[in-house]
């Protein structure tokens, strides 16, 4: 199985902004693991703003496209030294893909990235990829690691997208502000209902709330790629999504 896994600010990062390094550990750990029963794995990693905003002792995010390009460029390279540590103790070998908007919209350069993507796969290397944030401007950024991991998932054509988020899963309502709200484990189409359920993300670290992770539901599962939404607390939950227990929420296809 080739699978997508997407993690968040929230799942890597204290509210500081430092690295939370026990859950780090243990997300390459478990990652690793299914590496080494036979499945292969992409990172869509989010985290290099808000790490930079932890490494230059920023207390909020910054608010214009400098601010962010700078703390990114910072954060960066704590993200990837820290992959390239936890996943070297399990003799895995990691490499970084940073994209663009135009690195996707572009037919020749899409095809490029696909290209690299299956070759590293084939050396048995596991991508990491995140946003060219140091870079990106207004015109070809993609916005979010959610779209960004669908996207990739459409391109790699993987079997599954997970996306590890500081939520359960998509809920009837905002759990946060709702006691009723209850999960709901099994989406099969994505009505207007469905969607309207998307709303902003509670926290200041990230970019993504519901309403990005719905959008790339919608991407993935019309690509033929199932997409659950899990949270991300305790990395070992992927051992359940692998195992096919049901966990979060899972977008069906249809393929």
């Amino acid at each position: 199985m080739r699978i997508v896994v997407k993690v968040g600010t929230t799942t890597l990062a204290h509210k500081t902004g430092h690295l939370n390094i026990r859950h780090m550990e243990e997300l390459c750990k478990v990652l690793s693991d299914i590496k080494n029963a036979g499945d292969e794995v992409i990172l869509v990693s989010s985290g290099a703003i808000g790490m930079g905003m932890g490494k230059l002792q920023l207390k909020e995010r910054p608010k214009t496209l400098p601010g962010k390009q700078a703390c990114a460029a910072v954060g960066q390279c704590e993200l990837m030294y820290t992959y390239d540590k936890c996943f070297s103790e399990y003799n895995h070998t990691i490499a970084q893909i940073l994209l663009t908007g135009g690195d996707i919209n572009d037919p020749v350069r899409r095809q490029n990235f696909i290209n690299t993507m299956e070759h590293l796969l084939e050396m048995q290397v596991l991508p990491i990829i995140n946003e060219n944030d140091t870079v990106s401007t207004d015109e070809i950024v993609i916005g979010d690691n959610d779209t960004l991991a669908a996207i990739v998932a459409t391109a790699a054509g993987a079997d599954l997208l997970i996306l590890l988020s500081d939520i359960d899963g998509l809920y009837s309502a905002d759990p946060r502000k709702d006691k009723n709200a209850v999960l709901i484990d099994r989406v099969t189409e994505l009505t207007p209902e469905i969607m309207a359920l998307g709303g902003e993300s509670a926290s200041g670290m990230g970019t993504g709330g519901m309403a990005t992770k719905l959008n790339a539901a919608k991407i993935a599962t019309e690509s033929g790629c199932d997409m659950i939404i899990a949270n991300g607390s305790h990395p070992s939950i992927l051992y359940s999504i692998m195992d096919g227990d049901g966990v979060g929420t899972r977008f069906v296809s249809g393929k």
